[in-house]
């Protein structure tokens, strides 16, 4: 059966050659061919096969397909898996487990595994093959000057699914280019593969290179980089790390699952006992250099299109930054007042944008703005 208001996709899968893993390769490239925009691959017991095409699941049904039972599920899990016995573990200990896997001339996916009701579950997320271009991902020109920066922290923040890592591998690649120095990577799982170009560049990845992100920061520390990727701020610890390599003078680029830039700061901020908050605002005022959150939105004609926060750090911002302002009323004010001219730009604005374009329904945009209410306002002129 179909996810809501969507018909099933019809595949015809090839023959495999033995059965087990290659079976497996052709179900994962039967449902890949299926329709244009996968980016997910899902699989969970009592449902056929599922792809995610902008937001929506669809079903994915043809000759040899059926409703998957839960020794379906599990095999395809452990086909993934292979004899990966850090993945294992972490599957038998915690009950989920993230790897990457390759179908090779094809994609590469981020998977995460994990146990519910008993069974197991997959879900697999799409990940291009080459690395994105500023242009393809509607990056502003002017966070080119990113691969300058000599130290300093970089975000990027929004949903799970928004594009984070996209946008995180075009400006690593951006560095690459352009800078001729040394970066380091820490990734769960990786997922972009980069070449030397003008730096040379390692790729760590959790679990089979590393245990965990901060004992892989505290040996970054002293293997000489200039630049380190951190995938993902998780904890307090990973926070403290990433805080201490930016006022050592290393430049760090990670994510985290917030939905704009003053939300990003206050959940840093909130990860902190209340007795060192004071001065950890004073810290991220001195290394914040970008916050870049984004979110994807339903287009008029179809699909979806990425809407893009810049906040920039300046002098003004940074003394709002070491100030009590717990709502971030402040920061909001810069975003409106004068934020344009130094390199800012809020979500409403570019959703307003995106209607006067008729790109957007005027009823949609609204419902993913900030502060609906000024939104309506604006849009009422």
């Amino acid at each position: 059966m179909a996810a809501p208001g969507t018909a099933p996709l019809h595949v015809t899968l090839e023959p495999a050659s033995n059965a087990g893993a290659a079976a497996t390769h052709a179900l994962l490239a039967a449902m890949l061919r299926a329709t244009e925009n996968v980016s997910d691959l899902i699989f969970s017991p009592g449902r056929p096969p599922q792809v995610e095409v902008y937001g929506q699941l669809v079903a994915v049904q043809g000759p040899g397909l059926r409703v998957l039972s839960a020794d379906d599920t599990r095999r395809i899990a452990s086909d993934l898996i292979g004899d990966n016995k850090q993945a294992i573990n972490m599957l038998r200990e915690h009950g989920s487990c993230d790897i990457s896997f390759g179908l090779p001339g094809l994609a590469r996916f981020r998977v995460n595994v994990f146990i519910q009701r008993g069974s197991c579950a997959v879900v697999m997320r799409v990940i291009p093959t080459t690395i994105p271009e500023f242009s393809a991902l509607g990056l502003p020109p002017q966070l080119g000057e990113i691969a300058g920066l000599r130290d300093g922290i970089v975000l990027v923040t929004g949903a799970r699914g928004s594009g984070k890592s996209s946008t995180l591998a075009a400006l690593l690649d951006r560095i690459n280019e352009k800078q001729t120095c040394h970066i380091i990577t820490i990734e769960d799982p990786i997922e972009f593969l980069h070449n030397h170009k003008q730096s040379t560049i390692h790729q760590r990845e959790l679990h089979s290179d590393t245990p965990n992100f901060a004992l892989a920061l505290r040996a970054a520390l002293r293997q000489a980089p200039k630049v380190i990727l951190v995938g993902e701020l998780r904890d307090r610890e990973t926070m403290e790390m990433v805080l201490e390599a930016a006022e050592t003078g290393h430049l760090v680029l990670s994510s985290l699952n917030a939905p704009n830039a003053v939300k990003t700061l206050e959940r840093i901020v909130v990860a902190f006992p209340p007795l060192e908050q004071s001065s950890l605002r004073g810290r991220l005022a001195r290394t914040l250099r970008y916050v870049i959150s984004q979110q994807l939105i339903p287009r008029k004609s179809g699909g979806r299109v990425a809407v893009l926060e810049v906040f920039k750090n300046t002098p003004r911002t940074a003394h709002y930054l070491d100030c009590e302002d717990p709502a971030g009323t402040n920061l909001l004010e810069a975003f409106k007042n004068g934020g344009a001219t130094e390199g800012m730009r809020s979500f409403d604005q570019e959703i307003e944008k995106l209607v006067r374009a008729e790109v957007v329904d005027p009823e949609v945009a609204l419902s993913y703005a900030a502060d609906p209410q000024q939104l309506q306002r604006a849009l009422s002129q």
